[in-house]
């Protein structure tokens, strides 16, 4: 099915763009990572408008990765001004293999068919076709891979100057199954690190390196709980670890149905920890190995709606053996359109740290503590950043420009 309007069916000809623009729908396209471009050039049957104020049609699409690893759109149109009753949503998948271009294209052709109930009950609907293109027979659907999808990579950076070199090398292999009943994800990685300076004729030689194996499985038991665990093998320098295994069972509650998820979820997590440590160096609790028990919880709420996106996570955690032991945290991420073109980022996180089993006897060199190759004692961490936009001007966004890029 296409939509001709705007001289791209020939009986409107007679009609100027000017006279047909007056009666369009004004759209406000809420999309972090759509061509927008594109979508102006491909649909001109609409009005754009850069305020959601100023808009008949807010078009809200969030998008979520898929177990294949493409990705899940999902399209909520939400009707204003002349349309409060008028509210509907799409979904669209798009494979892992599509290109950007066939990624677009197929997302032009979904917003259209989601704009369609807009454009019909505006004056402009006289001056629209419908065409149907074809019919399709209903075809089965197999999947000769039984929905697992594998991942292999491979890369390196170097680079250098007269008296520093350095060098990384990395690789992973990961194999995926999602299904609407259960999740696997198992991956295998690794990276290496290595600086080499010279300072007054004398060679310095700083390495670092981590390998992992990392697998998870998850349960779907119904629209709200989900069971499952993790299984973890690990060695880092950086952490003094010659070798971590973790298996952790787990459970998960959801407040809101999963099937809300991309625009709201508020969810319990509770992870029971076993570990084994096998340690490089001796560490401060005179331990080269150990067993630990430990459990954490994790609370997750995320939202996303017409006046913007927030995301917050609580975790606590702690060792059996000893309650001082702990770790506890949040982090949060809040956009905020706060009035008409003014918008507020913020972004932060804080942790409050007494459960490094981990640190070393004798400590971290110099170059360790400057190149970061060793976990340093800390009792907290925290990051934060904080950003004001303000847009002002015409409220209309049709016009497509491309000379001299963006």
């Amino acid at each position: 099915m296409s939509i001709c309007a705007f001289g791209l069916c020939p009986e409107d000809d007679a009609v100027s763009n000017d006279e047909l623009k007056k009666g369009a729908p004004k759209v406000f396209l809420d999309c972090r990572h759509c061509d927008r471009d594109y979508i102006r050039t491909e649909i001109t049957f609409v009005n754009y408008v850069r305020d959601r104020m100023d808009a008949d049609v807010h078009v809200l699409i969030t998008i979520q990765r898929t177990g294949s690893g493409g990705r899940e759109y999902t399209l909520e149109f939400i009707g204003r001004r002349d349309f409060p009753h008028i509210g509907h949503k799409l979904i669209h998948v798009t494979d892992r293999t599509a290109t950007r271009d066939e990624v677009r294209e197929e997302l032009v052709e979904v917003l259209k068919r989601g704009l369609f109930p807009y454009v019909m009950h505006s004056p402009i609907a006289k001056h629209i076709k419908i065409v149907f293109d074809q019919e399709l027979a209903p075809t089965a659907v197999e999947d000769r891979w039984n929905f697992w999808v594998f991942n292999i990579g491979l890369g390196g950076s170097f680079e250098g100057e007269q008296l520093r070199q350095y060098r990384s090398i990395r690789g992973h292999i990961s194999a995926n199954r999602v299904t609407p009943s259960m999740k696997l994800r198992l991956g295998l990685s690794g990276d290496f690190d290595e600086d080499r300076f010279e300072i007054d004729g004398e060679k310095i030689i700083s390495t670092s390196s981590e390998k992992e194996l990392r697998g998870m499985y998850v349960r779907s038991l119904s629209d709200h709980w989900s069971v499952g665990g993790w299984l973890e093998l690990e060695s880092e320098t950086y952490s003094n670890m010659d070798l971590q295994f973790n298996i952790a069972p787990a459970v998960e509650y959801n407040v809101f149905p999963y099937y809300e998820s991309t625009r709201r979820q508020l969810r319990f997590l509770y992870r029971l920890n076993f570990y084994f440590n096998n340690y490089m160096e001796e560490t401060i609790f005179n331990k080269t190995t150990e067993n630990l028990l430990g459990q954490s919880l994790r609370v997750t709420l995320e939202v996303k709606q017409p006046w913007g996106n927030a995301s917050i996570s609580l975790r606590g955690g702690h060792y059996f053996h000893d309650f001082s032991k702990y770790r506890l945290g949040v982090h949060g991420w809040l956009s905020i359109r706060l009035v008409r073109g003014l918008n507020l980022d913020m972004w932060g996180s804080y942790s409050r740290i007494s459960d490094q089993l981990n640190l070393p006897l004798e400590g971290a060199s110099i170059d360790e503590v400057l190149l970061r190759r060793r976990e340093l004692a800390t009792a907290y961490d925290y990051h934060f950043s904080v950003g004001l936009s303000y847009t002002f001007g015409s409220v209309y966004s049709n016009v497509v420009n491309p000379r001299f890029g963006r």
